[in-house]
C-alpha cells in the first residue's frame, strides 16, 4: 500500500478526512494482543481501545496522515476469517 501525500491545496482540506471520519482501511492479524502491544509501544495513536464483538477483536487508530484504520483480529469460524 502507498499512501500518496496531497501534492496541490485544493487536496489538502481532505487529508486525513477521505471518508468522513470513517474507518476504510483494516489491518487483519492473527495475534490481536501481540500487534495491540507493539503498535501502541512505537507510539500509534488508538483512537478506540479494543472491544470484543461476536465477530472478533477491534481497536481503531490513527495513521499520520489521519486515516483511521482498524485493527482487526476475527473470530475462529467467521466466514471471512478463511
Amino acid at each position: 500500500m502507498v499512501l500518496a501525500r496531497a501534492s496541490k491545496p485544493e487536496q489538502e482540506p481532505f487529508v486525513g478526512n477521505q471518508t468522513g471520519g470513517r474507518v476504510f482501511l483494516f489491518l487483519n492479524t492473527d495475534d490481536f494482543a501481540r500487534d495491540h502491544q507493539r503498535l501502541k509501544a512505537a507510539g500509534v495513536e488508538f483512537v478506540r481501545e479494543p472491544q470484543t464483538h461476536d465477530y472478533g477483536t477491534v481497536a481503531v487508530f490513527r495513521d499520520i496522515y489521519g486515516n483511521l484504520w482498524d485493527l482487526l483480529q476475527l473470530t475462529a469460524g467467521h466466514p471471512a476469517a478463511s
